[in-house]
C-alpha cells in the first residue's frame, strides 16, 4: 500500500492532486487544517481495481451523510445560540430581581459565584475545528456525488453527456449549461439538439433595440482598469463624428487617478475636433455637465478603481444620480477570467447598468465566460470590439454572430473526466441545481 500526504489551499484542489497522482482508486484516510490550507492523507492499494459502476445504494448513503452533516451544522449553531441566550437570561434575571430584595443580605462575590448555576463553556477554537471538519467532509461528499452523477449520465444518456462536453469546451458555466440542456432534453437527434441548443443560447443574449449612440444622452463607460474603457470611448466618439460631425458630441474625463489618462483624452479631442471636459476629485459631475446640455451625445470616461476604494463609491453614486440620467455601460474584456468578470459586475452594478460592452474579442481564447455573465445578469451587449483600429474595430453585435464566434473559439481538446466530475460536484453546492 502506498500512503502519501497532499497539501493544497482548499479541499477540492487537494482532491484533484490525489486523483492526478494516485488515481481515482485512492482512499482518503485523513484530513486536517494546516497553515495555508489543508492536508490530505491518501492511500492506494495495489490490488487490481474493480470497474466503478453507478451504485444507487452508495449514492443514497452519501446523500444521507450529507443530510447528517447539515443537521450537525444546524445543531452546532443552535447550541451556540442557546448558550449565549442562557448567559443573557442569567444576567437579565439578576438585574430584575435585585430591586425586589432590598432586605436580603448581600453575599460575598465568591458565594455568589458558587451558588450560580453552571453554564457550559463554548470553546471557539473547538467550534472552528468542528466546522472545518464538517466543511471538509461536505466537499469530499460533493466530489463523490459529482463523480457518480457524471458517470451515471454517461451511461444512461450519452447524447446529453456529449452536449455537456461541447458546452464546457465553449467555456459556459455549469449552471447555464444545465439550463440550456433542459430545453433540448426531449430532442433525440444529436444534430438537431445541438442546433436548438445554440438557438436557445442566442436567444438568451440580449442586445439593445436601438444603438446607444443613436439614442444620445450621457453615456458613461465604467469598469476595472485594463478592460479597454478609454480605447472604446475613442472608437465611439470617432464613430459618431464620422456619421454626424463633431459639433454635437463632447467628451468628459473622470479619470484623474491614472497617469496620462486625461492627456490621452485631450489628444483624442484635438484629433476629432470635439470638446473635452476634465473633472477633478471632489468636483460635481452635474455641474460639469451643465454647459454640455445642448450636446446630443456626451461620452464619459471613468477611472478603473478597486471595488473597495471610497473614490469608486463616490464616482458611481454621481453616475447613478437621477438628475444626470446617465446610461452606464460596463466594459468587460473577453480575455478576463470568470472570477474577474463577476467581481467587476458586483463592484460596478451599484451605478445602475444599462448594459455591457465586450472588448478584446480578437485576443480571447473563449467567449463562454463573458457571454455567461451577460446572460446571467441580464446585461444587454451594446457593442463589441475586436481590434485596435479606431473606429473600424467596433461593431453593434448580433446574438447569433456572437454564438457562432463562441463556437469557433471552443477548445480543441475534450474536457477531462476529472474536470467534468468537478463541474458536477459544483452543482451540489445548490440543491436546486442538481442534475437528475
Amino acid at each position: 500500500m502506498q500512503v502519501k500526504r497532499f497539501f493544497a489551499a482548499d479541499m477540492r484542489t487537494a482532491m484533484k492532486l490525489v486523483r492526478d497522482e494516485l488515481g481515482a482508486d485512492a482512499s482518503i484516510i485523513g484530513n486536517r487544517r494546516v497553515a495555508g490550507g489543508v492536508e490530505l492523507t491518501a492511500a492506494l492499494d495495489y490490488q487490481a481495481p474493480t470497474p466503478v459502476r453507478p451504485n444507487p445504494a452508495l449514492e443514497a448513503e452519501l446523500r444521507k451523510t450529507q443530510a447528517r452533516i447539515a443537521s450537525a451544522q444546524a445543531e452546532l449553531t443552535t447550541r451556540a445560540e442557546q448558550d449565549a441566550g442562557k448567559d443573557r437570561q442569567l444576567f437579565a434575571n439578576e438585574s430584575l430581581l435585585a430591586p425586589e430584595l432590598p432586605a436580603t443580605p448581600v453575599k460575598p462575590q465568591r458565594a455568589l459565584e458558587a451558588s450560580a448555576p453552571a453554564t457550559p463553556a463554548v470553546d471557539p477554537r473547538a467550534l472552528d475545528a468542528m466546522r472545518f471538519e464538517l466543511h471538509g467532509l461536505r466537499e469530499l461528499i460533493e466530489v463523490q456525488l459529482g463523480s457518480i452523477a457524471w458517470g451515471q449520465l454517461q451511461n444512461r444518456r450519452p447524447q446529453q453527456a456529449n452536449l455537456w462536453r461541447r458546452l464546457q469546451r465553449m467555456g459556459l458555466s455549469a449552471e447555464l449549461s444545465q439550463a440550456l440542456l433542459g430545453k433540448v432534453a426531449g430532442i433525440a437527434e444529436p444534430r438537431q439538439a445541438w442546433r436548438m441548443l445554440l438557438a436557445h443560447l442566442a436567444h438568451a443574449i440580449k442586445t439593445p433595440k436601438v444603438e446607444p449612440l443613436e439614442e444620445g444622452g450621457v453615456i458613461a463607460l465604467v469598469g476595472p482598469a485594463g478592460m479597454g474603457k478609454t480605447t472604446t470611448l475613442a472608437k465611439l466618439a470617432a464613430r459618431y463624428v464620422l456619421k454626424y460631425g463633431s459639433q454635437q458630441v463632447a467628451l468628459v474625463s473622470m479619470d484623474s487617478f491614472r497617469i496620462g489618462a486625461q492627456e490621452q483624452l485631450k489628444t483624442l479631442g484635438r484629433i476629432l475636433g470635439v470638446s473635452v471636459t476634465q473633472i477633478d476629485p471632489g468636483q460635481s459631475l452635474l455641474q460639469a455637465l451643465a454647459p454640455l446640455a445642448k450636446k446630443r451625445v456626451v461620452l464619459v470616461d471613468t477611472a478603473g478603481l478597486p471595488g473597495n476604494d471610497p473614490a469608486l463609491r463616490l464616482q458611481l453614486e454621481s453616475l447613478a444620480s437621477a438628475r444626470i440620467k446617465a446610461k452606464n455601460y460596463l466594459v468587460l474584456a473577453a480575455t478576463s477570467q470568470s472570477q474577474v468578470l463577476k467581481a467587476a459586475y458586483h463592484s460596478y452594478k451599484r451605478c445602475g447598468l444599462s448594459g455591457c460592452i465586450l472588448t478584446k474579442l480578437d485576443e480571447a481564447a473563449s467567449l463562454g465566460e463573458v457571454l455567461g455573465l451577460a446572460i446571467g445578469q441580464q446585461l444587454p451587449v451594446a457593442y463589441v470590439t475586436d481590434g485596435p483600429r479606431i473606429p473600424d474595430d467596433l461593431q453593434v453585435p448580433r446574438s447569433h454572430q456572437l454564438v457562432s464566434r463562441a463556437v469557433g473559439l471552443q477548445a480543441a481538446e475534450e474536457p477531462s473526466e476529472d474536470a467534468m466530475a468537478q463541474m458536477f460536484a459544483g452543482l451540489y453546492h445548490n440543491p436546486a441545481q442538481r442534475t437528475g
